[in-house]
């Protein structure tokens, strides 16, 4: 099965606070996952590096095979990726 959502190796600091480090997870096409932790763990942060209000440090973001790294928040919504 195709993966719908892949993140690589996506960090993301705030000045000198690293708030994501590496993050590697898939989403397959089709599935549900859920995104759980305590509070303070980055899953807000994690959400607005998907929906493009935040942009990576580094690494890399695909949906449906494209590049969308370095897209701006109305284009991934227009593909599909919204709160």
């Amino acid at each position: 099965m195709a993966d719908a959502l892949r993140l690589e190796s996506v960090s993301k600091a705030f000045g000198g606070l690293q708030v994501i480090e590496n993050l590697d997870f898939t989403v397959a096409t089709g599935s549900r996952t859920a995104l759980i932790g305590p509070n303070g763990a980055g899953k807000t942060t994690v959400f607005n590096l998907l929906t493009k209000f935040l942009i990576p440090t580094s690494g890399s973001i695909l949906f449906n095979g494209h590049d969308i790294t370095h897209e701006k928040p109305a284009q991934v919504a227009r593909r599909g990726i919204v709160r």
